[in-house]
C-alpha cells in the first residue's frame, strides 16, 4: 500500500480559461506517482459550457457566443462562468482508501455543511448528483477517474449570471430550477466560501489544519 502524504494542497487559480485548467488536470493526473501529494485547486472559468462524456447534443438549447467543450468527466451538459466557485479534486482514491461513490459523498455533504453554516437548508438527491435548495440546484459535481486517480470535480453557484443556464437543460434536466448563494445570503464572500469549502473538504478527506499547503502566489494552469 502506498504511504500516504501528509499535505494536502490547495491552489487558488483566479480566474482562467476552462480549456487549459482540464489540460493541466489530465496532465498533473497522467504524470502523478505514489508520492505526490494530493490537490484541490479552486478557480472562476470563463463563460463556457461543458458537455460530459454521455451528455446528449440535445439538452444544449441555444448556446449562443458561449463556446461549448465536450469534456470527459461524467454528468451532462452544465454552464461555468465568473462568479461560480469551481473545486476540482486531484485525490489518489486508492492510497486515501476511497471509492468514486465515497468521494461523491464527501463532496456533497462537505457542500451541505458549509451552505448549512450560511444560513441556507440544502440536501443532496438520489437520483441525480449535486446539491438542492428547495428542489433547485445550487451545487453540480462531475468526476473522471484515471489511474485510480480523480479529477474534474463541484460547481458552487456563488454569484453569477444565471441566464446561461436557461439556454440548456441543466444537467440533462428539462425545466431543472438552478439558484445561487447570493438569493439566500447576500453578504457571503467568494474568498470565505472558498476556504470554507476547501477546509471542510480537507478534514473530509482525512486531513487537519496543520497538513493544508495553500501557496500564496495564485497559480496559473499553463
Amino acid at each position: 500500500m502506498r504511504e500516504r502524504p501528509t499535505s494536502l494542497i490547495v491552489r487558488d487559480l483566479g480566474l482562467q480559461p476552462y480549456e487549459a485548467v482540464w489540460e493541466a488536470m489530465k496532465t498533473f493526473t497522467a504524470e502523478r506517482d505514489g508520492s505526490v501529494a494530493d490537490e484541490l485547486w479552486c478557480v472562476q472559468h470563463s463563460p463556457v459550457y461543458t458537455q460530459g462524456q454521455a451528455g446528449k447534443a440535445e439538452h444544449i438549447l441555444a448556446p449562443g457566443d458561449i463556446p461549448v467543450v465536450q469534456a470527459d468527466r461524467g454528468g451532462q451538459v452544465t454552464y461555468h462562468g465568473p462568479g461560480q466557485l469551481v473545486v476540482y479534486l486531484m485525490i489518489d482514491l486508492p492510497r486515501a482508501g476511497l471509492g468514486v461513490r465515497q468521494l461523491v459523498d464527501i463532496i456533497e455533504q462537505s457542500l451541505v455543511s458549509v451552505l448549512g453554516d450560511q444560513g441556507i437548508t440544502a440536501a443532496p438527491r438520489p437520483d441525480a448528483p449535486g446539491v438542492y435548495v428547495d428542489g433547485a440546484k445550487i451545487a453540480s459535481l462531475g468526476l473522471r477517474v484515471r489511474r485510480g486517480c480523480s479529477f474534474h470535480g463541484l460547481a458552487l453557484n456563488v454569484d453569477m449570471d444565471m441566464e446561461p443556464f436557461s439556454r440548456i437543460n441543466p444537467c440533462g434536466f428539462s425545466g431543472l430550477p438552478m439558484c445561487q448563494v447570493r438569493d439566500f445570503n447576500a453578504t457571503v464572500s467568494m474568498p470565505e466560501l472558498a476556504d470554507q469549502l476547501t477546509n471542510t473538504l480537507a478534514r473530509a478527506l482525512g486531513h487537519d489544519a496543520t497538513g493544508i499547503i495553500r501557496p500564496s502566489v495564485h497559480q496559473t494552469a499553463s
